[in-house]
């Protein structure tokens, strides 16, 4: 026997030394510790972590009785609603595959990402019917179709007569789940736009999730029980994996139907926000806003940008307003920032504009990282036979 085997003797990998990396641990903490604290909340609704947490084994409890099984899809087209925040815990919960859609596509590419995921769930909020229902009949199968009815949106039809909360009160809120056996297990199924054909899919996996959310709190210097402002699509790298930072801290989040100067005040000021994500143009519409909308802000702000770089007087503007501005940078294969523009103490000393002309560059690598995207089946498919080709090709020129 070795040296090296004598060590590991007695040390094999079992359930006493070794957990699964999974974001879905950070739901049942938040809701076993803090679970009277305010997890969810959309206009005067509100939803503890316990509320939150039985709702979402509710949900994956009427899933499994659907016949919802490990690696299938389930996808949702909505707007960011506290029934998208909790479909990133009660889909994984069942072993399946959550597909957040854009909801700014046509009705072709959402076609297309239905037929590609091989989604078996479909849930539209109101504001998305018509696109979805032309999507629905390009597509050759026919999903279980879910409708979101938002109490608070009156415009809109729903697209089932089965709503999500109708769906959600056929389950189980007693639902017992396991985290994964093998945290590479994929979690979520992305969409990214390329350059030329169709959207290209990323899958993403537990561990990977996980990893990420933890690697936000690093980036930002989270303290616990943030309130987290959604102006940031959930449907884009899964909202930067902040639906798990959001469980892992056990903060707050505060929906947002649509990303607009008043509502984003008047959500600021009434749950006294902390935190909140945004392209560049959000900053710079937030910046642009009228002075009565920016009175009365009296806490402490952090936003996080991502995307172009911001310009100086735009970073310079959000801080005048006590707003901290971290830029940062990721892909959807990289579940989002995977570079952040770290602060430097010696930077201290330099003035507001330079200290503004530091912050728009890109910055250094994030505390720690997912790893590797996953590319879907059928890409899989379409590389191996491109290296194939590029193989013969090779043998060919060297020959």
């Amino acid at each position: 026997m070795s040296t090296s085997n004598i060590y590991e003797l007695g040390l094999e990998q079992s359930s006493a030394n070794y957990q699964t990396l999974s974001p879905l641990s950070f739901l049942e903490r938040a809701a076993s510790v803090y679970p009277d604290y305010p997890a969810s909340v959309h206009g005067h609704l509100c939803w503890s972590w316990q509320q939150v947490d039985q709702r979402c084994r509710q949900f994956a409890s009427a899933l499994t009785q659907a016949g919802i099984e490990l690696g299938d899809t389930v996808s949702v087209m909505a707007p960011n609603l506290p029934e998208v925040f909790e479909l990133h815990f009660s889909v994984p919960m069942t072993g399946a595959v959550l597909n957040t859609i854009n909801t700014r596509l046509e009705a072709e590419t959402v076609a297309f990402i239905l037929e590609h995921a091989e989604s078996k769930v479909f849930i539209v909020d109101k504001e998305m019917t018509e696109v979805a229902k032309r999507a629905l009949k390009m597509i050759k199968h026919r999903p279980l179709v879910i409708a979101i009815d938002d109490p608070l949106y009156p415009h809109g039809e729903c697209i089932s007569e089965t709503t999500f909360e109708m769906f959600l009160a056929g389950g189980d809120c007693d639902y017992h789940y396991q985290l994964p056996e093998d945290e590479w297990q994929a979690i979520s199924l992305n969409y990214t736009s390329g350059t030329t054909g169709n959207p290209k899919g990323v899958v993403y996996h537990h561990r990977g999730a996980h990893l990420n959310a933890v690697s936000n709190v690093l980036s930002w210097n989270m303290d616990s029980h943030p309130v987290y402002l959604w102006t940031l699509p959930m449907f884009h790298c899964n909202g930067w994996c902040f639906p798990w930072t959001v469980a892992a801290t056990a903060g707050v989040s505060v929906s947002l139907r649509h990303v607009r100067a008043e509502p984003i005040f008047d959500a600021i000021k009434t749950h006294k926000v902390t935190h909140f994500c945004g392209a560049p143009i959000v900053l710079n519409m937030i910046n642009s806003a009228d002075a009565e909308l920016k009175s009365g802000i009296n806490h402490t702000i952090k936003v996080m940008t991502a995307g172009a770089a911001p310009p100086a007087s735009v970073i310079e503007g959000m801080e005048a307003m006590g707003i901290a501005v971290t830029h940062v940078y990721g892909l959807t294969e990289t579940y989002g920032p995977c570079v952040v523009c770290d602060w430097q103490h010696h930077w201290d000393h330099l003035s507001q504009q330079e200290k503004a002309r530091m912050k728009a560059r890109q910055g250094v690598r994030a505390p720690c990282k997912g790893g590797s995207w996953l590319p879907t089946r059928s890409l899989l498919s379409q590389w191996r036979k491109m290296a194939a080709r590029w193989a013969k090709y090779l043998c060919a020129v060297t020959s």
